[in-house]
């Protein structure tokens, strides 16, 4: 099923102060880096070795609820604030790469982890690139 993110940004009646493109392309990293993170979160707590996983669990979820977050607002864009914006893309950046780099010390052992370990680092791309076209 396609994306209904560019869809919906293009029948926004008034006009967006963004890329639209580079807004859609991290609306659509966020929403899949917060669900691997939450399917990552859930597999490593039915590892045999889950204590050895705490960390990896504590990003995932951290993560998870910071691109949440940052997608909810991205998607608003009726009395937008870019600095609200801004600060948001940047903590989810910073999220995705520190989890991205946990979930990557697993991925050897654990296939969820390694597919985490990519959707954080498409989604910390797509916060960068949207950033950079920020004023």
């Amino acid at each position: 099923m396609p994306s209904t993110t560019m869809p919906m940004l293009k029948t926004y009646p008034k006009s967006i102060n963004l890329d639209r493109a580079k807004l859609a392309a991290a609306i659509d990293a966020l929403n899949d880096c917060a669900q691997a993170c939450t399917a990552c979160a859930d597999a490593c707590l039915s590892e045999d070795l889950v204590a050895d996983l705490t960390k990896c669990i504590r990003t995932d979820l951290d993560c998870a609820d910071i691109c949440t977050t940052t997608v909810r607002v991205l998607s608003r864009h009726t009395g937008y604030d870019a600095n609200l914006s801004r600060s948001l893309l940047e903590a989810c950046a910073t999220a995705c790469k520190s989890c991205g780099d946990e979930c990557a010390r697993h991925a050897d052992m654990h296939e969820h982890c390694r597919i985490c370990a990519d959707a954080c680092r498409a989604c910390e791309r797509a916060c960068r690139d949207l950033l950079a076209t920020m004023s």
